[in-house]
């Protein structure tokens, strides 16, 4: 085992060495070569979007464990809950008013999940939750979305009400990690059950990103023309890479402790 890790720990020493500009570029190496490896093993990239739900409601799962089991809500952060219930929420109403599907399905169970978390958080386990690391102020992100969706937004039939909800929740999603990051960022030591539930928002997210990266490039762009015209389209992928490269740097640490052996992840300074 050990002498498996020593090919890693070099790895992973040679890349904490590097500078920040070289990192981004293996980071964008990294995403390029695994999506062509998704593209090659994966014919219906649909499955890509349901996967990335699936991933999701497997993070919501070891939620739910920790804080029936451990009876703690230590480590995680309230704000990012009620960001993910609010853009959930909107996402429901458009799918009822817009296309209902089986991601209105898969989006119901989540913030119902997501719903019982908050109250578990906000009166079962009040004792036990970091207010003070909670900080972050989340109309930060909330009002500068709302904003953008009614400057941008979809180009399509429906209500300008259903088309601006609709580009709020694309908008809310790709930051509403933003709160758990910045409780992470202020303890700096992120216990098992949360990190493993922010590692799987992280995959869930890359999965979500690759799934339109990937339908774009097999529709040769007709996609994007579908979608709409104007900055829609693009803001729609950029909110999805944005929201991938949000967590990224912490999937990198959290692979490293988990192949280094630790149970606990101690994020230096400056990560996240």
């Amino acid at each position: 085992m050990k002498a498996a890790q020593k090919p890693i720990h070099a790895v992973t020493t040679w890349v904490r060495r590097q500078p920040p500009k070289v990192k981004a570029f293996l980071g964008v190496v990294s995403a390029m070569a695994a999506l062509v490896l998704l593209r090659m093993i994966v014919h219906d990239h649909d499955n890509l979007f349901v996967a990335a739900e699936a991933v999701h409601a497997l993070g919501i799962s070891v939620l739910i464990y920790k804080l029936t089991k451990e009876k703690t809500c230590a480590g995680l952060s309230l704000k990012s809950q009620e960001l993910t219930a609010l853009f959930l929420a909107v996402r429901l109403y458009c799918s009822f008013v817009m296309e209902f599907d089986i991601h209105t399905l898969l989006d119901s169970a989540t913030l119902v999940t997501t719903l019982w978390v908050i109250y578990m958080i906000r009166f079962k386990l009040k004792a036990s939750y970091m207010e003070d690391k909670d900080n972050f102020a989340i109309y930060y992100v909330v009002v500068p979305c709302a904003v953008l969706s009614v400057l941008i937004h979809p180009s399509t039939h429906h209500h300008i009400i259903n088309k601006i909800s609709w580009a709020f929740c694309v908008y809310l999603e790709a930051v509403s990690v933003l709160p758990q990051l910045r409780v992470m960022q202020n303890t700096k030591i992120v216990e098992p059950f949360t990190a493993h539930y922010v590692f799987a928002l992280g995959i869930a997210r890359f999965l979500s990103c690759a799934h339109w990266v990937l339908q774009v490039l097999d529709t040769r762009g007709r996609l994007l023309t579908a979608l709409g015209y104007g900055f829609w389209p693009i803001m729609v992928l950029l909110s999805e890479v944005i929201q991938t490269f949000i967590l990224a740097d912490f999937c990198y640490y959290y692979v490293k402790s988990l192949m280094g052996g630790q149970l606990v992840l101690r994020l230096p300074s400056g990560v996240v």
